[in-house]
This record gives structure tokens, sequence and C-alpha cells, in this order.
């Protein structure tokens, strides 16, 4: 900023990160990937969120429960929160790390580090969908603004980008750290060591993620060659993760619109009046990104709220004034709703992007093993598709919705948030790919049926020669049984050569024959367009009325 007397003070930060991925296939049919996590001593199931005991239940929980449609309650904690892993209690499955307690990080040029605490670190598990999604939510109070948007532009990036001349990861920490309760480093980045970042590329054509990462969702392993792990996962998307910011500020207008641009997309601290991006760009920016039903500038009165939310593809960002409870209250202000209700607008929304993406993936690894001319292939490609297919149909119908709250704002900004992150045209583009793949197999049914019954009609016109030969020896008009096996046999060839030369001379004029039985069986055609049409049989040139 421009000077010290400038700085903006934050004094509520909150981060919460989001970081969808991929698990790949568990060998055995009915496993499922959490199973990895039960017995790990450093991890444990979440099951008090919504505690079952009255005296342990909050404004919060209750606020939070009534903000969604019942649809969406059924999604999200089903009849118990750490029920059953189905559909009629709960699809959710969410594990929390328990030795995490802060984060120490150190910006490049900086000589001391900064900590935060770290509210929780969890994996949300979805039933009947490959996809989870690891939360971290850290916080801090009484920083700088700069200091805020160091720590979202750098924070929650998997792996670095690029390096520069002296070799610092760009737009990264030079150093990150997972501490325990005691202060004691757990595990620490590797980030600027490039040739780690540079063999995976070189050697699978997979890009390594940090080792603060790695070592947070073990014993689950990134998706590698050589590596053993219970569970294996991949990114979905690129190195930053999508994050949600609540900053409380001693006056929400003193931030210039280049702050509130920075704040927005998660940028880099800078001159205050200098935006990140230029003027054409962000002409539309309070349109399109803005949602000011609580903010106006021109209201200066104590009981007006002036929160600014911001949402782009990358963000969510809150912003409002420190004192106001209304605001910054943790139980029944927007900073619970921030932590409960927004929280899980975002979480629904990243699950439903993360799970097309998903299926997306699959798809093409399907088409990808397909081999038109290897009928193993092909027949695999179908037993594939379909499961696809059946996949997606529950997928649909159990989580995706578009409305999840008659609320106002929950309403607008899970519409809003939507929209940023585009999921509708993912989804619209996964099932044009899915029936196309249907329709592939339809086509390829309908080809091997057509090939069937031609070799049917094959059979039936050769079988036919033979029925009408033997049946005519056979219906003893002419007693021939006493003739010699020579002259039987000459017989035998008189009737079946002129049957042969007739079924196949009726093959010949097979069109124009089934043409005048269609008349025939016309009652609006006359006898005039039936006899033309038996004539046409015979006419030489004129073929059937379908050419």
């Amino acid at each position: 900023m421009d000077d010290t007397s400038d700085k903006i003070a934050v004094r509520t930060f909150r981060q919460i990160l989001f970081w969808p991925l991929q698990l790949m296939p568990l060998s055995a049919p009915r496993a499922q990937h959490w199973h990895a996590l039960e017995d790990h001593s450093d991890w444990m199931l979440l099951e008090d969120d919504f505690p079952s005991d009255v005296a342990r239940y909050r404004e919060r929980h209750y606020r939070e429960f009534v903000a969604f449609l019942p649809h969406v309650q059924r999604f999200l904690y089903g009849e118990r929160c750490g029920g059953a892993a189905s559909y009629g209690e709960s699809p959710l499955r969410i594990y929390r790390r328990k030795n995490i307690s802060a984060v120490r990080v150190r910006a490049p040029d900086e000589t001391e580090s900064r900590t935060f605490r770290v509210k929780h670190a969890d994996v949300y598990f979805f039933f009947d969908a490959d996809v989870i999604i690891p939360v971290i939510e850290i916080w801090a109070d009484d920083i700088d603004l700069d200091v805020a948007l160091d720590t979202m532009n750098r924070f929650g990036r998997a792996y670095p980008s690029g390096w520069d001349e002296r070799g610092d990861p760009a737009n990264c920490f030079d150093s990150v750290e997972w501490l325990d309760a005691q202060g004691q480093p757990l595990a620490q980045s590797d980030l600027g060591d490039k040739e780690r970042f540079y063999s995976a590329v070189v050697s699978e054509q997979v890009v390594e993620i940090g080792a603060h990462w790695d070592y947070l969702l073990r014993p689950m392993r990134l998706n590698r060659a050589g590596v053993k792990a219970p569970v294996r996962y991949r990114p979905l998307e690129f190195h930053r993760m999508p994050l949600m910011a609540f900053l409380a500020v001693d006056d929400p207008l003193r931030l210039t619109r280049a702050e509130f641009v920075r704040l927005a997309y998660s940028a880099a601290p800078g001159p205050r009046a200098a935006l990140p991006l230029s003027g054409a760009f962000l002409e539309d920016f309070e349109k399109n990104h803005c949602y000011d039903r609580y903010f106006d500038p021109e209201r200066s009165e104590p009981d007006w709220l002036n929160m600014r939310i911001m949402c782009t593809a990358q963000a969510l960002v809150m912003v409002g004034r420190a004192g106001d409870p209304a605001y910054a209250d943790p139980e029944r202000g927007y900073l619970g709703q921030f932590r409960h209700q927004f929280f899980m607008l975002g979480m629904i929304a990243h699950f439903h992007r993360a799970a097309v993406l998903m299926m997306s993936n699959r798809l093409v690894e399907v088409i990808r093993r397909l081999d038109p001319g290897d009928g193993r292939t092909v027949a695999r490609f179908r037993r594939d598709i379909r499961n696809l297919s059946a996949g997606f149909l529950r997928f649909t119908h159990r989580y995706y919705f578009s409305e999840v709250s008659d609320q106002a704002v929950l309403r607008d900004i899970f519409r809003l948030w939507s929209t940023q992150l585009g999921t509708a045209a993912l989804f619209q583009e996964l099932r044009d790919e899915v029936n196309d793949g249907e329709g592939f197999m339809e086509a390829d049914l309908l080809r091997r049926q057509a090939v069937t019954i031609l070799q049917l009609t094959v059979v039936t016109m050769l079988s036919l020669i033979g029925t009408v030969t033997t049946g005519f020896l056979g219906m003893n008009i002419f007693g021939y049984a006493e003739l010699p096996a020579w002259d039987r046999f000459l017989i035998f060839l008189a009737v079946f050569i002129p049957i042969t030369f007739l079924t196949f001379y009726t093959v010949m004029k097979s069109r124009r024959l089934a043409n005048f039985l269609d008349l025939l069986g016309n009652e609006r055609a006359n006898w005039k367009m039936r006899f033309k049409a038996l004539a046409n049989v015979w006419r030489r040139g004129e073929g059937d009325f379908g050419e």
C-alpha cells in the first residue's frame, strides 16, 4: 500500500480452501475409499458436527439445517451426518485430520514467518461418486489487508506453475509447514525443488504435488507409478485451489475499487489505487461479480450492514464491518453463515463441477480404449458406457440440483457461484457425450441385428429350396419309389434346378415384389395402381417406388 497510515486492518480473517480430487477405482469390487482412513491414527470420522445430544446442539446448527430445501438437507445430512453411507441416511462421510493445529508460512523476501491457526482439515467423501474434496480452514485476527491478500494469493497452490530467476516458486510461499498442537513441524513444503517436479513430468507426464499437501492426505497418495497406497487420487483442475474468504474490517467503505478487485480474484497485493487488471476487462466487474444486496457506499447509518459479497470462479469473498454483530458474530452473524451455510453452498457447487469433470475423464478413457475393429474392445465399451450412463443417471437424480435454498441471499449466491464455475455448460456437454455413446451402442446393436437378420434370410432362402424340392417329391403324386436310383436323381435335379432358379429370381425381384405387396395391402390404393406395380416387377428399367 501507499503508506503506513493508509493500511487497512483486517480484524477477522478466515480462508477456506476446496481441493476437488478424483479417486482412482479400487481393485476390490465393493470396497469403499474411506476405509483407508478408518484405521489410521491421524484421522477420525466426524460424527459430532451435528451432535445428537440436544444439550450440545447450537443455534448455528439449526440455522444451517433450515437454510436448505428438503432434498438438499437429505443430501447434506441424511438422517444423521455420520450415518451409514446410503442415500436414505447420509451420502457424505467426513474425516478430520487430528494432528494439524496451525500452518506456518514464509513469503519470498521475508525474514519472519507468519502463523495461521488451522480450524480444521477435513476430507469429504461422497457415496457412489469417486470424488473427494479436502477442505482446509485457516484463520487469524488483526492482520494487514496486504497480508490477507498475499495469503489468499499464495496459500492453496498444489504445485508451482514455475520459478523465477532466483529459483523461488512463482506465486507460492517459499516455505509452508504444518504444525501440531505444541507448535512442532509435521511436514514442510518443497516447492523450490525443481528437480523433483521436473522428473515427474519427464518420466510419467504427471505433475507432482508439494510435499506438505502429500503429507496432509496420507495414507492416500497421488496416482503415480511405483507409489504404493491403499487409495490413489489425481487432480481434476489446475494448481490453484478454489477458496472462500471472510474479512471483517473497521470500515468497508475505505477499501478502494482496486482492493475489491484484488480480493475477488485473489490477486497479489499492490498499490491501493492501481487495478490489477485492465479497465476494459473490469468494466462489468460490479455487475458480474459483486452481490451488493447490502452494500451501498451512499448509506452510512449505523444499522446498515454495508457488506459486499464477491464471487469469481476462483473465490467467494465477504467483506463487512468488524464492529457489526450482524456481520461479525460467529453464532448469528454472517461469520457463522460463512462457515456453515455459505461453506455448504461452496461444497455443493464444487462437488457438482468435480463430479462432472470426473465422469468426463472416465468417458475419455472409455473412448480411448475403443477399437471398432476389435470385438473385445467393443464389448468392453458397451459395458463401460452402460455403467457410466447408469452412474450419470444416479448422479443427476441424487446429487445434481439447481436450487438449494429459498432464502434469497443463499439462492442468489448459489446461482452466481454455479454460473461462474460454468457447471451447467459442462453438465450439458457431458450429457451430450453420454448420449452419443449410447447412440453408438444403439447403432452398433442395430447393425448387429441387421447382420443377424441377413444371415437368417440367407439360411431361410437356401432352406426353402430344399423344403420345396423335398415337399414336391414327397407328395406321392407320382410313383418314383420303384424307379432306379439314377432316374430318381435325375428327377430330383429336374425339380431342384427350376426351384433354385425361381428362388433366386424372386430374390432379384424382391424389392419390386415388396412394393406390389405393399400396394396390395393398402386399402387406399386402387386396382389400377396395384396392377401397375405388378407389371413393374417385370418391366425393364423400372425400379421400386423407393428408388
